[in-house]
């Protein structure tokens, strides 16, 4: 393993090992039994390429009514808990007596993307925005608190873990593309994206 630093981005390349990114993986499964994925559209009505779900207190969603998080899957349950294995992640590469209230979870099918944005939904900006990645390559792109800063780009490969704090906490970032079909992990290939926050507080 090792740690590039990146405009404030920490990204822990090869964080997790193979062995651990199928338990994760397990772990997700679990979840997505009780919180399938969903197809999220845009407040203007655009469907997003990626498909969404979550654990803990709360998930992230988006409507017609806006971004926002919520308790409940949009199919009305409360989201299933966190996995101790995504827990452990985020106290490791945090070392935060704070826990993580969701953990947003994105799949990214062939010809997914996610464009440039920031996290800025939560009640704080003082925690960091933790990520993970598993399966296929993704390329992700960082940018600065303006949305025309210049941009640096770095592949993400499975097992690799970025946190985005201080100085990136409020930076654009986003997936430009996937490397469908680069990674053995998923059976049908795509890449599953983990995202812990900080709600409420």
């Amino acid at each position: 393993m090792s740690v590039l630093k990146v405009s404030g981005f920490e990204i822990h390349k090869a964080y997790l090992s193979t062995e651990a990114q199928n338990d994760l993986l397990n772990d997700l499964r679990d979840v997505v039994r009780i919180a399938p994925f969903t197809a999220p559209v845009t407040p203007g009505g655009k469907p997003m390429s990626v498909k969404m779900t979550a654990a803990g207190p709360y998930g992230w969603v988006t409507d017609h009514e806006g971004y926002r998080y919520s308790p409940t899957h949009p199919l009305g349950s409360p989201w299933p808990e966190m996995p101790q294995s995504v827990l452990d992640i985020w106290r490791d590469v945090t070392s935060l007596a704070q826990t993580p209230e969701c953990c947003l979870i994105n799949y990214y099918g062939e010809g997914a993307r996610m464009g440039l944005h920031r996290d800025k939904d939560e009640a704080s900006f003082e925690w960091p925005v933790v990520s993970v990645s598993l399966g296929d390559d993704g390329l992700f792109r960082m940018g600065g608190r303006a949305r025309g800063d210049a941009t640096q780009s770095i592949w993400l490969n499975s097992g690799d873990v970025v946190v985005m704090g201080g100085a990136a906490r409020l930076a654009y970032h986003g997936v430009d593309r996937i490397r469908f079909g680069s990674s053995s992990l998923l059976a049908k290939g795509g890449r599953i994206n983990l995202t812990m926050r900080v709600v409420s507080i």
